[in-house]
């Protein structure tokens, strides 16, 4: 997809921060340092918007990425970091819960994994949540690049069989390194809020 423009527009933290727009939103969820920023910027064709750290836990607010004017993408504090105080933890994830729960420009939420690592308790509370909410699991597959070509396929089985996933999900392998997947992660967002 061709971006002309792609911008920040708020790092929320409460309902009324949330942008005054009517367009659709897609949300990115998932555990700290799964790779939501470095998606959202080989998406969007750019180094830096989404900060980046090799530090999980970076990610404390809701950021809200405008992209041309009508589509956000919201990348949500990833979740899961131990070195994370108790209450931090209470409080980022009543954040992402208000806005999951009463945003109604939100279209859908993708629930990003490590390719390299099986899914976790907290990944299958998100994807229970997302089930609630919409009729089907849209699921980025990240850092394939760190997995020999040879062994993808099978790490992809491990994560589809063990979250239980079926015809009507979406599992997309991408790499923030390669472009791997990239072109797919658009046809799919691009169907589900119908932005072209």
């Amino acid at each position: 997809m061709n971006i002309h423009n792609a911008s920040l527009t708020i790092s929320a933290v409460a309902p009324a921060q949330y942008p005054k727009t009517s367009f659709p939103e897609i949300a990115f969820a998932g555990r700290s340092n799964v790779g939501k920023s470095s998606l959202i910027n080989k998406l969007l064709n750019r180094k830096s918007l989404a900060r980046t750290s090799s530090k999980p836990g970076k990610t404390a607010t809701i950021n809200f990425y405008n992209i041309d004017g009508c589509l956000h993408f919201v990348d949500l504090p990833g979740y899961g970091y131990a070195q994370v105080s108790k209450e931090e933890k209470k409080r980022w994830a009543a954040m992402i819960d208000t806005y999951l729960n009463s945003r109604e420009q939100l279209r859908c939420t993708a629930l990003l994994l490590d390719a390299r690592r099986s899914p976790t308790d907290d990944d299958r509370t998100m994807l229970s949540w997302i089930r609630e909410r919409q009729s089907f699991a849209l699921i980025f597959v990240t850092k394939c690049d760190k997995i020999a070509k040879t062994k993808l396929s099978e790490h992809l089985d491990d994560i589809y069989y063990s979250l239980d996933l079926g015809d009507e999900d979406i599992l997309i392998p991408v790499s923030g390194e390669t472009g791997l997947g990239i072109d797919d992660a658009w046809e799919a967002i691009r169907e589900l809020t119908g932005v072209q």
